[in-house]
């Protein structure tokens, strides 16, 4: 079965996973994401994967980014959660952080064979879902105000002249 969107409702998920949008910026200053290909689904998508026994949401979201890329990161803020039908037609709930890499190196294994750090306009032709590509737009948006307002916090502080 395709992928649909549906609505939880009073429900509870079958698959409960969790995962990141990976954001960095490179020499010249470009925003790039980090996308990934998945061999036995022949896609390309964000890192996610399912909850352990016992362990919170963006605790998983943060090893299962590290598991699929190799890149240690910090998480940010909450992004929109995605729901949807898997291809065996169980209801899925993944919960997604903007993040941002401390360290690390990728290296291909059997999960991921391939990771691209893309612009956004990439993302949007190599990203296999459309809640995928819907989300990278979320999050950069997210990052960009969150720069923005970083970049003001300075002048925040600091009285207005006169008062």
């Amino acid at each position: 079965m395709a992928r649909g969107e549906f609505d939880l409702g009073d429900g509870k998920p079958d698959i409960t996973a969790a995962g990141g949008v990976v954001v960095h910026r490179d020499e010249e200053g470009a925003v790039r994401v980090v996308a990934i290909h998945r061999p036995k689904y022949g896609d390309w998508s964000l890192p996610k994967g399912k909850l352990e026994k016992g362990e919170g949401w963006q605790e998983a979201a943060l090893r299962e980014v590290h598991e699929e890329t190799g890149y240690e990161c910090k998480a940010g803020p909450e992004l929109p959660h995605v729901s949807y039908l898997d291809r065996k037609s169980r209801r899925k709930l993944v919960r997604y952080w903007l993040m941002e890499p401390v360290k690390g190196e990728f290296n291909a294994h059997d999960e991921v064979d391939e990771l691209r750090w893309v612009t956004p306009d990439e993302a949007e032709e190599l990203l296999t879902y459309p809640h995928d590509k819907e989300l990278v737009k979320k999050g950069l948006r997210r990052y960009r105000w969150r720069r923005f307002i970083k970049a003001l916090t300075p002048w925040a502080r600091q009285p207005m002249p006169g008062i």
